[in-house]
């Protein structure tokens, strides 16, 4: 007996109809992802809801279930569309019905925002982007549970030569060695350089060791006509810069 062709996509399954009537008549789930569809292109991306959005990636990685219901339960756990995408691998898998494909797909609309963003302030003077470099080092790094320190490479004009993670630490301290930061300036011909951590706990209020660090960096730097910009702190939402604070 010939086997009965299995269903991939609306259009695939009743080809020639309309998008209306291929909708309505597609079986279960298969109806729901192309009005879907059309409500992201007729209506635009604000008109759907974070679990909406999560939907649309899962399609690429749930082939044949109705994705609704891990888009609620991911969204229920992190919090919000931009908390998925930036969850540790680990931590999604915890979710029912999130496998690898669907961490790929995750983790694929995650590196495409952040290239983005990196795209907007590289080439340009980033002092005179800096609601821009914020929005980035945002993206980057005010999600991760653990203390990242990074360092912005500048030359004579203040464009980004590089952004480099220097060290992970633990969930409140991260080693910083002046004599490595000045050492990598030295290896990309950098003139000027921006330091940038985060603190999980989502409160950006330097500690006496950062203040003491960044001290110690400024010196270092200085001895070689490097020029320390700034110390910016992430956490959930705000920021501090050293500079604005009378820190630097």
């Amino acid at each position: 007996m010939a086997r009965k062709p299995q269903f991939a996509e609306a259009h695939v399954l009743l080809p020639g109809l309309p998008d209306a009537l291929a909708s309505e008549a597609a079986p279960g789930h298969l109806g729901h992802r192309e009005r879907l569809r059309q409500k992201l292109l007729t209506a635009g991306p604000e008109a759907l809801a974070d679990y909406e959005l999560l939907e649309l990636l899962l399609f690429f990685a749930i082939l044949r279930q109705d994705t609704k219901p891990v888009a609620r339960a991911l969204v229920a756990r992190f919090g919000s569309f931009a908390n998925v995408l930036a969850a540790p691998a680990a931590e999604l898998r915890e979710v029912k019905g999130v496998g690898d494909a669907a961490i790929a797909v995750i983790k694929a609309a995650q590196a495409a925002g952040l290239r983005m963003l990196r795209a907007e302030v590289r080439d340009q003077p980033v002092l005179n982007n800096w609601d821009r470099l914020l929005a980035y080092l945002t993206a980057v790094m005010a999600r991760e549970p653990i203390e990242q320190f990074r360092i912005l490479f500048l030359d004579t004009r203040n464009r980004l030569i590089a952004d480099e993670a220097q060290a992970r630490g633990t969930v409140n301290h991260t080693p910083v060695y002046p004599r490595e930061v000045v050492k990598r300036c030295l290896e990309l011909g950098a003139t000027a350089l921006i330091l940038v951590h985060n603190h999980p706990s989502g409160d950006p209020t330097p500690s006496r060791a950062d203040v003491e660090m960044t001290a110690e960096v400024k010196a270092a730097a200085a001895v070689l006509g490097i020029l320390l910009h700034d110390h910016l702190i992430i956490g959930n939402g705000r920021h501090v810069s050293f500079r604005r604070e009378g820190l630097l």
